[in-house]
């Protein structure tokens, strides 16, 4: 039997972010709020991590609902119906409900469905992971525009009494519309893990052990150091990578975006790439705190409102976190 040519999706050469929307959780929490059960001080966090406050949500406002804000942004910015929108992925690693997916609920919230949607938890560097597949899928032809967002609400998953993170963490929620381009606007996505070092920074107790009375509640813990020093060191080449991926250099760069985890780290990377004073440094951490996979966006949007004069320039942006998980790429700024 002669089987007949099979038929295979081919789509655009190129891809681009469209626009970016953002949601911040409601509530200002400065360091203040925070310092007492971790026996701590303004000073001390602020030396450490560079946050002077945080946005949390409050409890009736799901990361589903800050990602629907946040889309809704993006897709008006963006131009593009919603209705033409066939590929949803929300990032994120705290969606307390287990199923339907974030990105489904999300994807009928904004007019998109009957859109393939999808949640994906690649933890901090899960915007990137996102923004990778959706560029991938447009061009193999698999989908025309997506929808790309990363959401958390990790203050439901953070212990406030916890010294190694809990004081780092804000809710939030960043999205961009990927479509076609006619030119090349999102290089080549360098990623990739390091499972070995997986207990460095994740949960500290599964569902299952709650459920049988073995654990207490999962919330988020790390050791800061294995993480500080892998995150200056081996993340920092994965940034040049990225650039060399893409054909560029420092200098060819308006704005270094990294996921917005700790300031010293961000200002070592500035050191470890050479960044010239002309690239404009994300420093969203200040007073959005650690969002995980909406750090990136949500540094985008802010970066936008506040030099608009960067759009059409390249970013490069880096994600990095639990699960020892990374991904980097260069993209021009929408």
């Amino acid at each position: 039997m002669t089987n007949p040519t099979l038929q295979q999706s081919h789509g655009p050469a190129f891809t681009r972010i469209y626009a970016v929307g953002a949601a911040r959780g409601e509530n200002a929490v400065p360091n203040t709020d925070l310092i007492g059960p971790i026996d701590s001080s303004d000073e001390w966090i602020q030396q450490r991590t560079g946050i002077v406050t945080r946005t949390r949500a409050g409890a009736g406002v799901s990361a589903t609902d800050l990602a629907t804000t946040a889309s809704r942004e993006a897709i008006e910015r963006s131009g593009i119906a919603p209705e033409i929108i066939d590929l949803v992925i929300i990032a994120t690693i705290s969606n307390v409900q287990q199923t339907p997916s974030m990105a489904a609920v999300v994807a009928d919230r904004v007019g998109a469905n009957p859109a393939a949607a999808y949640d994906m938890n690649a933890a901090c560097a899960g915007y990137a992971y996102a923004v990778a597949q959706a560029d991938a899928l447009i061009r193999s032809g698999a989908a025309t525009y997506a929808l790309v967002v990363g959401a958390e609400k990790l203050s439901d998953v953070v212990d406030p009494t916890d010294r190694s993170i809990s004081f780092l963490l804000g809710d939030g929620a960043g999205a961009v519309v990927v479509g076609p381009s006619e030119t090349p606007g999102i290089a080549r996505t360098i990623w990739g893990s390091d499972g070995s070092k997986a207990g460095a920074v994740g949960m500290n107790g599964t569902l299952t052990e709650y459920r049988d009375g073995a654990a207490e509640w999962p919330t988020l813990r790390q050791e800061g150091q294995t993480v500080f020093r892998w995150a200056v060191w081996d993340m920092a080449k994965v940034a040049k990578q990225a650039l060399d991926a893409a054909g560029v250099t420092s200098d060819d760069l308006a704005a270094f975006i990294p996921h917005q985890a700790n300031m010293r780290i961000i200002d070592e990377f500035a050191k470890q790439l050479k960044l010239p004073e002309t690239v404009v440094i994300a420093r969203d951490i200040a007073t959005t705190g650690n969002t995980s996979a909406a750090s990136i966006p949500l540094a985008t949007h802010r970066l936008l409102e506040e030099h608009p004069e960067l759009s059409g320039g390249l970013a490069l942006q880096i994600g990095f976190g639990a699960g020892l998980v990374f991904g980097a790429q260069v993209v021009v700024l929408p």
